[in-house]
């Protein structure tokens, strides 16, 4: 049996994770799928500054009072960029191994949004603007997102509308702060909307992508939405089942 927490991208919460968590404890296993501050069922608790620091104590405080320890700790997207590395970074001894769903850690110093186009940039912080009382990302436009998404199940997307919450805009501005810790700590990258070839070649010419030229890494491609746990929850399950073997 392993112990997994599982850790939600921008704009979703525990709730997210429903099905994969599910899935896992059918096999036997123990896993925590945790809402950060502002969102899911913690959504009320937002505040203009909840930030990246609020988020990684979320889940140092969820390890600690849980006492667990041997985490297989998994972050998709934001949740895989900067806070699972962020919490490994300080409490390595209690991770046996690091999972980025469609995701990859970024380096010291480098902000969630820095990691963006600055076209993207742009129009995301227009939006916390003019739509997010200047401290909130909205959700995106997720029926035009999942348009043309095989196998996603209609009350999967009706789920997503219905319970994604803004996202802390401090959150994507907050740089990551990293002594190196974590990097001695295996990891597996769970390949989704971009292959593996592409990650390659990009990890000489682009500065985000430099921690995952280092060794300990492993790849497995699940091509589909950059959201595998609505799209292909099965799959993703078995993935993480094979990772704490």
């Amino acid at each position: 049996m392993a112990t997994y927490v599982l850790l939600p991208g921008f704009w979703l919460g525990a709730w997210a994770w429903r099905p994969v968590a599910d899935d896992l404890r059918g096999r036997g296993h123990d896993a925590h799928s945790l809402s950060l501050t502002g969102m899911g069922e913690r959504a009320h608790l937002a505040r203009p500054e909840t930030d990246l620091e609020t988020h990684i104590t979320d889940v140092l405080n969820l390890i600690h009072y849980a006492d667990l320890h041997d985490v297989v700790l998994v972050g998709h997207s934001y949740a895989g960029a900067v806070v699972v590395p962020s919490v490994a970074d300080r409490m390595p001894d209690r991770i046996s191994r690091l999972v980025f769903i469609d995701s990859g850690p970024l380096p010291d110093g480098m902000s969630h949004l820095e990691f963006t186009p600055p076209e993207e940039q742009s129009r995301d912080a227009e939006r916390v603007r003019t739509e997010g009382d200047g401290w909130r990302l909205p959700p995106p436009p997720w029926r035009q997102l999942a348009a043309g998404v095989p196998g996603l199940p209609d009350d999967t997307l009706e789920r997503l509308v219905r319970l994604s919450a803004p996202q802390p805009w401090a959150t994507a501005t907050a740089p990551v702060r990293l002594t190196g810790a974590w990097e001695k700590l295996p990891r597996l990258h769970v390949l989704c909307s971009f292959p593996v070839a592409e990650v390659r070649a990009r990890i000489g010419v682009v500065p985000a992508f430099r921690h995952m030229a280092t060794e300990g890494w492993a790849y497995r491609e699940l091509p589909g939405w950059h959201w595998p746990m609505f799209d292909r929850p099965g799959e993703l399950a078995g993935i993480l089942h094979d990772a704490a073997a």
